[in-house]
């Protein structure tokens, strides 16, 4: 088992950490770390020493003995680095990360051509026997909370209201689009920091969950069923649907000081919900926070990586945010992995059972070719490996 040092911009999260890499060790497998990779999320090399793990110098010394390595951002995921890490790896090889197959065909073709087995976590889907490998829930609850700080942060209120003697302050008023794993945590953590929060999803079933939480339901009159897509996640809608929820939310942003955005759908563009129109209606000092931001953004002026400010009104679109949390994160992602892993290896060897839909699911390559049905239709690639639009149609 290989741990690698992660090169993506930014990057501080560990795909593993020591007491994650002491379960393995007991579970009988020899597990390697790239000196330093989890000093930037607090785990010197010497814990790991401690707990069974052998230190190697760098990645290629990694790489040329591992079976199995796990990465946080991998292939696709790591959109400028990919080139580099790739050639290090060999046919046989399991590759275990964020790997972006949806929307990253280039070097998940890489990965097929170079024999790779590679496992997306952002596929595990959302069964109950699959919870403790859920990957990108563990990430949206990381990135959820630190939201709702960032917000705080660049707010020129307070969120609770107090009573001193110079006053009553009133609370500052949230609100959360998008009620999924992200937008929960975030409504959960500005209702401890005293604000009045409001959520909305266009799926009827979140209201249940944003009410459990202290929250208030918005109801713009859009919400359905349909709106909600196998495994929980939100189905892409229509433009006109759009246009008219747009319109609708404006008039609710306008009434808050904190908008935090989590509206996404797997594999698109995330869907626009904060036009520019919007935004200068808003109070000056409202803060909009967009976790969609590195899909395109739910709010028309985001600037991926960028602060930006439009009639007084910032709009934050952070990217990676699991990294600025890296020690728990880490923690959260190492705990998916080694449950992960404990379900691939019977044994002691990797067991692909096709009947398995955790496996199933989230094998991306094998055996030299792309084995992914949702991965082949989202990259428009034909069952007989030709583009769907050298056919002049669509899948």
């Amino acid at each position: 088992m290989g741990v690698l040092r992660e090169s993506f911009p930014g990057e501080k999260r560990v795909a593993l950490i020591p007491i994650g890499a002491e379960t393995l060790v007991k579970a009988g497998f020899r597990v390697l770390l790239e000196g330093g990779a989890g000093l930037k999320a607090g785990f010197p090399d010497r814990e790991y020493e401690k707990r069974g793990v052998e230190i190697l110098p760098n990645r290629e010394s990694v790489c040329s003995q591992a079976d199995i390595l796990l990465a946080v951002r991998a292939a696709g995921a790591n959109p400028d680095g990919w080139p580099h890490e790739v050639k290090d790896l060999r046919e046989g090889q399991i590759l275990i990360g964020f790997l972006e197959p949806l929307t990253a065909r280039q070097p998940i073709e890489e990965l097929a051509n170079r024999g790779v087995t590679a496992f997306a976590v952002e596929l595990v889907p959302r069964i109950t026997r699959a919870q403790s490998m859920d990957a990108l829930s563990s990430m949206a609850t990381v990135a959820g909370y630190r939201a709702v700080l960032l917000a705080a942060n660049f707010l020129p209120k307070m969120f609770p209201m107090l009573t001193t003697a110079a006053g009553t302050i009133t609370p500052s008023r949230v609100l959360v689009i998008g009620a999924g794993v992200a937008g929960l945590q975030a409504i959960a953590t500005a209702r401890r920091l005293g604000a009045v929060v409001s959520g909305y999803d266009i799926r009827p079933a979140a209201r249940e969950q944003v009410e459990s939480l202290g929250a208030k339901f918005v109801v713009l009159g859009l919400e359905t069923d349909e709106a909600e897509a196998e495994g929980g996640y939100a189905r892409a809608m229509g433009e006109d649907f759009y246009r008219r929820q747009r319109e609708l939310l404006g008039k609710v942003a306008a009434e808050n000081d904190v908008v935090i955005c989590t509206a996404a759908v797997p594999g698109k563009k995330a869907p626009l919900l904060i036009t520019a129109e919007s935004v200068r209606a808003m109070r000056p000092g409202s803060v909009i926070v967009d976790l969609a931001a590195e899909r395109g953004g739910n709010c028309e002026l985001t600037q991926p990586g960028r602060v930006v400010v439009e009639k007084g009104v910032t709009i934050l679109g952070p990217v990676n945010l699991p990294s600025d949390i890296p020690y728990h994160a880490s923690q959260m992602y190492s705990k998916n992995l080694c449950q992960f892993i404990l379900h691939l290896v019977k044994n002691g060897k990797p067991d692909l059972d096709s009947e398995d839909r955790i496996l199933k699911e989230t094998l991306v390559t094998h055996r030299g070719k792309i084995v992914n049905p949702r991965v082949r239709k989202a990259l428009g690639i034909t069952e007989e490996g030709k583009d769907s639009a050298s056919r002049g149609g669509h899948d």
